[in-house]
């Protein structure tokens, strides 16, 4: 399966904590900044992305722990192509979602 074909299935089979952090973000609910989801970037993936802010928002499982060098060459990869990269852990979000939201404006320095 190519890339586009790929991020179009992970936008249908989101994750619960990609649930959440959507419905706070799309259609421009966050400070009035438009996000994608699921958007293919070099050989990745990125969760969700403000090409405004040139913001990648990375939601992270407890499979991310284990994967540590994985996820800093991917980081590495994405900022090459002019992005921050801001990652935020699932428990994050189930945890206090509003919470996340205002530390992601004070990393915008909004």
């Amino acid at each position: 399966m190519d890339r586009v074909n790929f991020a179009r299935q992970l936008r249908k089979e989101q994750s619960e904590a990609e649930a959440l952090f959507w419905q706070k973000v799309k259609a421009r609910r966050f400070c009035n900044l438009k996000f994608k989801r699921q958007v293919p970037i070099d050989k990745y993936i990125a969760d969700f992305v403000c090409e405004h802010e040139k913001l990648i928002v990375e939601l992270d499982g407890f499979q991310h722990d284990e994967n540590e060098a994985y996820d800093d060459t991917r980081t590495q990869v994405l900022q090459r192509h002019g992005y921050r990269v801001w990652r935020v852990r699932n428990e994050d979000i189930y945890e206090d979602i509003e919470q996340v939201l205002y530390d992601m404006k004070e990393f915008l320095g909004q």
